[in-house]
C-alpha cells in the first residue's frame, strides 16, 4: 500500500513495511574466517568425539594414581620412566606398576595410566628457555595424584553425532573455532546483502577532489557504506548522480543488480529533489514521510530490475545526521533480516537527562547524546551539543539516541527518559 504524500507514518509502521518487503537471502559456503557476522544456514554436526582420546591437560608424568599414594616432600615416591611422549603421538606400551611416562600437554594418555603428575610436583624443575629438556630414567614424585588428575577425557567437549551449532546462530570467533575443531574449512551461511549506495546533488563533490565554491564533500555515501559494512553487508559505491532525471535514472540502473539500493538526498519537496519522481516512474513508492526528527523525508519503495526482481530502495534524507539516523532505524533492521538475523533491536534503557530536550513539532525526537554510568548506579544522558541535522560531529560524539515521544513537548533536566544505545563500548 502506498501512503499519500501528505501523510506521515510512525517509525514502527515504516519499519514494519520495510521488513515485510525484504527477505532472507540465499545460502552460500564461505571460508570460516570470512563468515564472521553471517548466520548459519544449517545445523553443524560433529563427525567424531572431541577430544578423540583421553589426554593430558598438563606437562608432567602419566602414572598409575595408586603408585603415588602417600607421596610427600619427606616421603616421595620413585617411579621408573619408560618413555617420553609428545603431543601428536600415541604410545601403545602400557604403564605398569612403578612406572611413568614423561608426557606433554595434549598427548593421549598411554594405556594403564589414570593420572598425570605435573612437573612442578616432581624433582624435574621447569627448564629455562633454550635449556635442554631433562630425560632421566627415574622421576621422584612429591605429591599424590588422585585418579583422573589433570586428565581430559574423550568426548568431554563434543560427542560424535552431536549438534554443536544450530542453524540461525551468528558466526563469532568462537563458532569459527568450533567448526575448525571438527575439521570444517567452510561454513554454510546466508549470503551477505550487496547494497548499492548512491549520493545525489549538483553540490556534492567526492572526497579527495578540489572543493569549488558552493560545493560540499560527500560524507553520506561513506558513512552509509561504513554502516552497511558494520551491519554485515557489502557496500557498493555508485558515485554521485546529478540533479537530473536522466542522470539519476542511469545511475540507479547501475545498482539494480544489488540486493538493496540506498540513495541520499532528493526526497524532499525542493525543485531538484527528483528521487521520488524517478522511483514513481521506474518502480513504486510505498511511503516517503515518517513522523521522526531527524529524518522526516524518507522514501521507501522498489525498482524493477531487468531480471524481474523488485529491488528495495531506501531514499535517505540529504542532511548527514538525518541520513545516518534513518539508516540506523530502517536500513540496519532490513539488512539484518536479509542476513537471517532477528537481533536488530538496539538496547533501550532508562537514563536521567542532564539537559533540556525540546520537542515542539510532534515528531519522535532522536537527539544525539552520550550515556554514562553515575556513581549512584544510574545512567545519565548528556546531549552532544547542538542538534541540527547537519552537525555530523554530534554523531561522532554520541553513543546513544534519545527517544522522546511524539506527544512529549520536552524532557527537563532530571527527567528519566528512554535512550537507544548505539555503542556500549563507549558507555563507561
Amino acid at each position: 500500500m502506498t501512503v499519500p504524500a501528505s501523510e506521515m507514518i510512525s517509525v514502527e509502521n515504516a519499519r514494519e513495511r520495510i521488513l515485510a518487503f525484504v527477505s532472507r537471502l540465499g545460502v552460500e559456503r564461505r571460508p570460516l574466517a570470512e563468515a564472521l557476522g553471517q548466520v548459519l544456514a544449517e545445523d553443524i554436526v560433529a563427525p567424531f568425539d572431541i577430544p578423540p582420546l583421553n589426554n593430558t591437560a598438563m606437562d608432567g608424568y602419566a602414572v598409575r594414581a595408586a603408585d603415588t599414594t602417600g607421596a610427600s616432600e619427606t616421603e616421595p615416591k620413585r617411579l621408573r620412566v619408560i618413555a617420553d611422549l609428545a603431543a601428536g603421538y600415541v604410545l601403545d606400551t602400557p604403564v605398569g606398576p612403578g612406572e611413568a611416562v614423561r608426557i606433554m600437554t595434549g598427548a593421549p594418555l598411554p594405556p594403564g595410566a589414570d593420572a598425570v603428575v605435573p612437573f612442578e610436583e616432581t624433582d624435574e624443575r621447569l627448564r629455562d628457555p633454550g635449556e635442554q629438556a631433562r630425560k632421566a630414567a627415574e622421576v621422584v614424585v612429591y605429591k599424590a595424584a588422585g585418579v583422573s588428575a589433570n586428565v581430559r577425557f574423550r568426548a568431554e567437549d563434543v560427542s560424535a553425532g552431536q549438534t554443536v551449532l544450530q542453524s540461525g546462530r551468528v558466526v563469532r570467533p568462537s563458532e569459527v573455532g568450533v567448526m575448525a575443531s571438527i575439521g570444517l574449512s567452510e561454513a554454510p551461511v546466508y549470503r551477505r546483502p550487496v547494497v548499492a549506495i548512491l549520493s545525489t546533488g549538483d553540490e556534492i563533490t567526492p572526497p579527495g577532489e578540489p572543493l569549488l565554491p558552493g560545493r560540499i564533500y560527500d560524507s553520506n555515501a561513506h558513512s552509509i557504506a561504513a554502516l552497511v559494512k558494520k551491519c554485515g553487508g557489502v557496500p557498493r559505491m555508485l558515485g554521485i548522480a546529478r540533479d537530473t532525471i536522466d542522470d539519476l535514472t542511469a545511475k540507479i540502473h547501475e545498482g539494480l543488480d544489488a540486493d538493496m539500493l540506498v540513495t541520499s538526498a532528493g526526497v524532499s519537496r525542493g525543485d531538484f529533489d527528483v528521487v521520488k519522481d524517478v522511483l514513481a516512474r521506474e518502480g513504486a513508492i510505498n511511503f516517503w514521510t515518517v513522523r521522526m526528527r531527524p529524518g522526516k523525508p524518507l522514501a521507501f519503495g522498489a525498482f524493477r530490475a531487468p531480471d524481474g526482481r523488485q529491488v528495495p530502495h531506501l531514499g535517505l534524507p540529504g542532511n548527514p545526521v538525518s541520513s545516518m539516523v534513518s539508516f540506523e532505524l530502517f536500513g540496519r533492521p532490513a539488512l539484518f533480516k536479509m542476513l537471517g538475523r532477528s537481533d536488530w533491536q538496539r538496547p533501550l534503557i532508562k537514563a536521567i537527562t542532564r539537559d533540556r530536550v525540546e520537542n515542539t513539532d510532534f515528531r519522535r525526537f532522536y537527539a544525539r547524546c552520550i550515556v554514562t554510568l553515575g556513581e549512584d548506579g544510574r545512567y545519565y544522558a548528556d546531549l552532544t551539543g547542538p542538534q541540527g541535522s547537519g552537525i555530523l560531529t554530534s554523531m561522532s560524539a554520541a553513543n546513544a539516541l534519545t527517544v522522546i515521544p511524539e506527544d512529549q513537548p520536552a524532557a527537563e533536566p532530571g527527567d528519566e527518559i528512554e535512550v537507544m544505545m548505539l555503542d556500549w563500548e563507549h558507555a563507561p
